[in-house]
């Protein structure tokens, strides 16, 4: 039974993200909450305890599961560098983000500039989960510093704010619904940025 009801979390969970991703805290009401995870609500407060937490819970699963598929995204290229340029060139294309649709901005981000001044502790988990994202890419510039790809000259900590700045652009500029060849020529541009970077042998 244990083992069904965690499954049942996760599912749940999932279901929650996708409603909070494309309406937000506030857009989404509890009834569409009940509707969407499929759960009454005295069910979704035993196992969440509010509406609150609810929402955090799905927004750290929202940006473990963006974390996973940036080290799957990874895996696959020799080169960090190269990794991180078509993963950026992936985003602007709508595919960045595995299945993630190119009209939906960074859940994070919407739910940092939503509750900024309405829901403090969310604003500061998100803003915690910045400063871990942000970490991350220092950490993976790091590396690729160390083996060469990169100009031993270059700050990663300020590189990897960077990336994270055209990271939230392009999934911003997603809601503008430009068409697709504007947004991979937007994608080839912040590539370049990196590529300015690189060390040539």
């Amino acid at each position: 039974m244990a083992r069904h009801a965690r499954y049942d979390r996760k599912t749940a969970l999932g279901k929650a993200v996708g409603l909070f991703w494309e309406k937000g805290y506030h857009g989404s009401s509890m009834k569409q909450i009940e509707q969407a995870l499929d759960m009454r609500p005295g069910s979704i407060y035993a196992t969440f305890g509010s509406k609150d937490g609810l929402f955090s819970e799905a927004l750290a699963a929202y940006a473990e599961e963006a974390g996973r598929e940036l080290s799957a995204h990874l895996k696959s290229y020799d080169s960090i560098v190269e990794g991180l340029q078509d993963y950026l060139r992936g985003i602007a294309s709508g595919c960045g983000g595995g299945n993630q649709p190119p009209s939906r901005a960074c859940m994070i981000v919407k739910t940092l500039l939503e509750s900024s001044s309405t829901h403090p502790a969310l604003a500061a988990q998100a803003n915690r989960i910045l400063a871990a994202i942000e970490q991350s890419l220092t950490d993976l510039l790091e590396q690729a510093k160390a083996r060469g790809e990169l100009v031993q000259a270059v700050d990663c900590g300020r590189l990897g704010r960077l990336i994270q700045a055209q990271i939230m652009g392009l999934r911003s500029m997603g809601e503008r619904e430009l068409d697709a060849r504007a947004m991979r020529a937007l994608g080839d541009d912040i590539a370049a940025i990196l590529e300015g970077y690189r060390a040539h042998h």
